[in-house]
C-alpha cells in the first residue's frame, strides 16, 4: 500500500515504536455527534502503548481528532494527531489515544 520505510523515517521519534501491520479504516471526527464517515483505509506501519504510526492519502493537520477501526470493530479507537511528515502523495502519520487502550500490543 504504502512504502514502510517512509512511516519508519517518522517511527525513530518514538523509540518505542514497534513495528506492526494492522489493517484500519480512519476517519476524521465531525463536531455535533455525527456518525463520522470513514473515507480511507491504510495500515497501521508502527505503534506504542500510546501511539499509532501510518501513511494515508487524507491531508491531516496537528491536532485533527481521527478514528479508527478494523474490520471486525475489535479495535475501534479515537487519536489525536501529534506529528504529521507531507510527502509527495501522502501524509505520514503520528497519533495518540485520547483514552488507554489497554493490551493493544503484546510483545513476546
Amino acid at each position: 500500500m504504502y512504502d514502510t520505510n517512509a512511516v519508519a523515517s517518522l517511527a525513530r521519534f518514538f523509540p518505542d515504536a514497534t513495528s506492526m501491520r494492522v489493517p484500519v479504516q480512519i476517519a476524521r471526527m465531525v463536531e455535533g455527534g455525527q456518525e463520522p464517515n470513514f473515507s480511507e483505509s491504510t495500515v497501521i506501519e508502527f505503534g506504542t502503548s500510546r501511539e499509532v504510526l501510518f501513511a494515508c492519502k487524507t491531508p491531516l493537520e496537528f491536532d485533527d481528532n481521527l478514528r479508527l477501526r478494523n474490520s471486525d470493530g475489535t479495535f475501534d479507537v479515537e487519536v489525536r494527531v501529534v506529528a504529521v511528515q507531507c510527502q509527495p502523495g501522502k501524509t505520514l502519520v503520528a497519533a495518540r489515544f485520547k483514552r488507554e487502550v489497554p493490551n493493544w500490543i503484546v510483545k513476546s
